[in-house]
């Protein structure tokens, strides 16, 4: 315990008996491990509008096919939401960049190309539409909202107390 015998003012003392107030934040936690708890969470609610062609359509250019996993829009949406949470400001393109790739351009060497922007951009009004992103007030891209925050930072206390439990 952090603070086991350790004094406090008016005389209380903490002991091994009090139990400690566990908190944590998406910057404590493995991001997979949260991506993939969210996304569960996304899913579950059933709130988050899903576009008709996430079964046809690829995430990019550098990619020969589309994304096995059928639960990959939820995913995504997940990441952004985290990342916009770590670096709020971010916008479409920003978003293509990041989740852009090397494409195989035969005997010439291989150069980075953005992803798809339409994909990016879906997401981003998914999740405004749940009222977990807004857009920017003080510029370009967009930010976390409050309830956004309090889900991500929920969703992250119970990945730590499954991990402080698996240890």
């Amino acid at each position: 315990r952090r603070y086991a015998g350790t004094s406090f003012p008016r005389g209380l003392t903490v002991t091994d008996a009090m139990p400690e107030v566990m908190q944590a934040t998406v910057k404590d936690v493995p991001a997979y491990l949260l991506i993939r708890e969210y996304a569960a969470l996304l899913k579950k609610n059933g709130k988050l509008k899903v576009p008709k062609w996430v079964d046809l359509v690829k995430t990019g250019i550098h990619k020969e096919l589309a994304p096995t996993n059928r639960d990959w829009f939820y995913i995504r949406c997940a990441a952004i939401a985290r990342h916009i949470y770590v670096r709020p400001g971010v916008g479409v393109g920003a978003l293509a960049k990041v989740y852009g790739g090397a494409q195989n351009r035969g005997t010439k060497p291989s150069r980075h190309v953005d992803g798809s922007s339409s994909v990016a951009r879906f997401a981003l009004k998914s999740l405004e539409g749940i009222r977990v992103l807004d857009k920017n007030p003080n510029g370009g891209g967009r930010v976390i909202t409050d309830t956004g925050r309090s889900d991500l930072d929920r969703i992250a206390l119970q990945v730590a107390q499954k991990l402080a439990a698996a240890e």
